[in-house]
């Protein structure tokens, strides 16, 4: 599979779709739309939407998509088998109060 996933380097929502990722071990483009005004750009080409997470399978855009709206997806269309294994973190969640609290003193950029 060919997977871009276009995705804020601290959020709850892009960390729930990386734990899918991580959870089926699957090779992925790590996409920063933050610190990279082309990437965001790109992402709202190809989705026809501002919002993200996005990720890109084989072509295939699911824009505005959640870590667990991801496995559904790749499970529905056979392209990985169920497991046991946990995702570890959160796959359909906002930044928690903590993860906010840390990023507060970091600057972010938003398009």
């Amino acid at each position: 599979m060919n997977i871009k996933a276009y995705l804020k380097p601290h959020c709850g929502w892009s960390n729930g779709v990386r734990a899918i990722m991580g959870k089926y071990s699957l090779k992925f483009e790590d996409i920063d739309i933050i610190n990279q005004r082309s990437n965001y750009e790109e992402m709202v080409r190809k989705s026809g939407q501002p919002l993200s997470p996005c990720v890109e399978i084989d072509g295939v855009m699911l824009a505005d998509i959640s870590g667990e709206e991801v496995e559904n997806y790749l499970l529905a269309n056979n392209l990985v088998k169920a497991t046991g294994g946990s995702a570890k973190v959160a796959t359909n969640a906002g930044c928690s109060d903590e993860e906010h609290a840390r990023m507060e003193s970091k600057p972010v950029r938003f398009f």
